[in-house]
């Protein structure tokens, strides 16, 4: 009974930390772009987020420099589409830690659902990050390599003391 609330804790403020629209799948991936498209909720959301975590990354230069050396791309360029600082530090961590095929941008595209000629179409659908590690590299293993990721950005951003 214990280890199953501690258990449910760290899922709790895992999913907090780093958005639960991209990690706690319920059919329609990040947000609503597979629902509800043409919301005006949805896309002000959106364009909130994104001014929020490039604000953040103009603010904290640390914190982007480490994005960049991670990505090898702008960190702001890096981190647009993304809900929160945490899934885009992650993301860099996964890609650079097995070495996907096709880098970062590739991990960036299944999670955010971008198609590789780089539209959003109605059969690329965003995938939380354990199912665009699956995507990429079948033979990693999901759980150790996301668990490890998000530890690496939970470090990140905590050493560039700010949060996602």
């Amino acid at each position: 009974m214990k280890r199953m609330i501690n258990l449910s804790s760290s899922a709790v403020a895992v999913a907090l930390f780093l958005g639960t629209p991209a990690f706690a799948q319920r059919g329609h991936g990040m947000g609503s772009s597979g629902s509800h498209p043409s919301s005006s909720h949805a896309t002000s959301s959106a364009k909130g987020s994104e001014q929020s975590v490039t604000q953040k990354l103009t603010d904290n230069t640390k914190l982007a420099d480490r994005i960049s050396k991670l990505t090898g791309m702008n960190a702001t360029s890096a981190c647009q589409g993304f809900k929160n600082l945490g899934q885009c530090v992650a993301a860099a961590h996964v890609a650079k830690n097995l070495d996907i095929p096709g880098g970062f941008t590739a991990l960036k595209d299944k999670m955010l659902g971008i198609s590789p000629n780089g539209t959003s179409t109605a059969t690329s659908k965003p995938m939380s990050l354990g199912k665009a590690i699956q995507a990429l590299d079948p033979s990693a293993n999901v759980k150790a390599e996301t668990k490890k990721a998000k530890q690496q950005a939970d470090q990140d951003v905590k050493d560039s003391g700010t949060s996602s």
